[in-house]
């Protein structure tokens, strides 16, 4: 790149398959912009048009499942390509596996210098004059490394148990071919790929893909699709009428064409994303980390190749659980990594996962090994006010809180006290804490916790609950939250408080306009304590949720733990980069896009101690 510029060059043509345009594009774009250079691909297309983000498909060249099948009628043979159009990865890129691969290989011991660069740069080449088989391919990388303790056999069987427990099987593709094996035509499978024809059959048997008669392999028959294994297809199929279905606008259109075949091109996931200029993710977009966090919600999102049939084309979201996971998750997974890492730091003994925001995070925690002892633990502004309050400036604090509705809704509400006549409330409401604090004791007694450092998690507040709780408990406690309203109310106050989400990053950000989202979200099924009985046993408040909107949380609530397992199991935990920016830009998605699953329309968010209850639609 110095050397262009330093060449004074005019313009670069960028020699490679549109998908890579992109990415070469990205990385070269600010040094050419900065010195006049233009970018161009080898159609004529400029790789540094500025293209507007998009949140539905009117700028997309759509086409119908009822298109395609029409297409199908007219021919004899219909021919598929594999990767990227009946089966997908649940990464951004498939170089990303090899970042897998690297890790996997270290646990055992066994290091090979910029492993990932060293396994593309063996692809590249043996490609140059054949279509190689992946032992090929590590024969080379071996050759480069001939210390490595594997055989060529062995690291390819590595690569091929990796990749094939990342990728799945794109949304109504199976459908398809059981529609056209009764229309009597005869399928076959056409792919690139340095996989045998025996491994390429057990993944499409594994992916649940039937009425398939036969399976052309580039690596079988040492050519690519650019070099002769169409040909391959049409000696089988003489006097046939062939078309073929695929993705990649170079092999699966130009190239099919030029060998004699039909071709009728779906997207991929990844060109649906950039079809809609990646939602505008693209510039944080960082690392394999990231690859994997977009890529999972790819799998969600854009895993349908005919999802283009809608009103007025709009992108659009019709189940909760999906809003969990690739809206949510990703953030509320950030969020628990910072809090284990904040844990260690503090040297905390304990974890207090309040509720009812901690009912969700507890069940993450199990999942990520914590080696934290975290309690899920029972408590709520009311319940550790009633059990805290100690003298009249603690009431004239709770007081200063607005309340919607009279002072008698108040009284009872926030102090579970009714007045009688002549009664003075301030006396009725210290004389009630006084018990309610040996009660809340009891209850904590239960949970033989140790006497250091205790972390306290809460989700979005100022610290009132934290407040309160250290007039009951003995632990110096620590507060970790997402995010803390109004830090400046607790300055004088002796509460211990650090947030995930800093004043500067929560007053540039756009997490104000979306934490209610999951606020909503992260919720126990039960109703929230308001106090305990002498037996220290919790006592709850009325339920004032739905049991729908209970449901639709449940459903959310699926989605992230469905989003975190697969996570875990994809990004090892040396390779786990916590992204904000990527996280906020996610969960932004939910104003932008067409949601219609009506159970989350319907949701309300409450908060009994302030008398609110605000519908969910009226905060998107």
């Amino acid at each position: 790149m110095q050397q262009a510029v330093d060449s004074k060059v005019e313009a670069i043509i960028v020699v490679a398959r549109p998908g890579s345009c992109k990415v070469i594009a990205k990385r070269i774009k600010e040094v050419c912009q900065a010195n006049g250079i233009l970018v161009y691909d080898v159609r004529g297309n400029n790789l540094l048009a500025e293209t507007k983000v998009s949140y539905d498909f009117r700028n997309i060249n759509v086409y119908t499942k009822s298109d395609l099948l029409a297409k199908v009628e007219e021919s004899d043979v219909i021919s598929f390509d594999l990767f990227d159009t009946l089966v997908a990865r649940k990464v951004l890129y498939y170089t990303d596996i090899f970042e897998l691969i690297d890790a996997k290989l270290r646990e055992q011991k066994i290091y090979i210098p910029e492993f990932s660069k060293l396994r593309l740069a063996a692809e590249k080449e043996l490609s140059k004059t054949a279509a190689p088989k992946l032992s090929n391919i590590y024969d080379w990388v071996i050759s480069q490394h001939p210390e490595c303790n594997l055989s060529s056999n062995e690291l390819a069987e590595i690569e091929w148990q990796i990749d094939k427990s990342i990728m799945y099987t794109r949304d109504g593709m199976k459908d398809l071919l059981s529609e056209i094996a009764t229309l009597g035509k005869r399928i076959v499978v056409t792919t690139d790929t340095y996989y045998s024809k025996q491994q390429i059959e057990e993944l499409l048997s594994l992916m649940g893909y039937e009425h398939i008669d036969k399976v052309y392999v580039s690596s079988e028959y040492n050519v690519s699709k650019a070099n002769e294994l169409f040909e391959i297809v049409t000696n089988d199929n003489r006097d046939k009428s062939i078309l073929h279905i695929g993705d990649d606008e170079y092999v699966d259109v130009e190239k099919a064409s030029e060998y004699g075949l039909n071709n009728y091109r779906i997207y991929g996931v990844k060109d649906i994303f950039d079809e809609v200029d990646a939602f505008g993710l693209s510039s944080n977009i960082n690392s394999y980390s990231d690859n994997v966090k977009v890529g999972l919600a790819l799998s969600k999102f854009f895993s349908n190749p005919f999802q283009f049939e809608t009103l007025n084309k709009k992108i659009s979201i019709n189940n909760a659980k999906d809003i969990g996971y690739f809206i949510c998750g990703p953030m509320v997974l950030d969020f628990a990594f910072w809090f284990e890492d904040k844990i260690k730091q503090i040297g905390a003994e304990n974890a207090l996962l309040c509720a009812r925001d901690g009912y969700l995070l507890k069940k993450i925690f199990e999942r990520i090994d914590s080696e934290v002892h975290s309690v899920y633990f029972l408590t709520s502004r009311t319940s550790a006010i009633r059990a805290g309050i100690e003298n009249e400036d603690d009431i004239a604090y709770v007081d200063s809180m607005k309340f919607f509705g009279s002072q008698e809704e108040s009284l009872l509400a926030r102090f579970g006290i009714s007045l009688n006549e002549g009664e003075d409330r301030n006396a009725a409401i210290i004389n009630k804490a006084k018990f309610q604090r040996l009660n809340y004791q009891k209850y904590i007694s239960k949970l033989n916790l140790s006497d250091g450092t205790t972390a306290v998690f809460d989700f979005v507040a100022k610290g009132t609950t934290q407040l309160f709780l250290q007039k009951i408990m003995k632990q110096q406690l620590k507060g970790l939250y997402f995010l803390q309203l109004e830090p400046e109310f607790m300055a004088d106050k002796g509460v211990e408080i650090e947030s995930f989400y800093t004043e500067e990053e929560r007053d540039r950000s756009v997490i104000f306009d979306n934490y209610y989202i999951l606020e909503t979200i992260l919720t126990s099924p039960m109703p929230s304590v308001d106090e305990f009985d002498e037996c220290g046993n919790p006592v709850y408040a009325k339920e004032t949720r739905s049991p729908e909107n209970i449901k639709c949380a449940q459903k959310m609530q699926q989605g992230i733990i469905e989003y975190v397992e697969d996570y875990l199991e994809i990004v090892p935990k040396e390779l786990r980069i916590i992204n904000k920016q990527l996280d906020e830009g996610l969960l932004s998605l939910i104003g932008k896009i067409q949601i219609d699953d009506e159970d989350f329309k319907r949701l309300v968010i409450e908060d009994t101690f302030f008398g609110r209850m605000t519908d969910i639609k009226d905060v998107l």
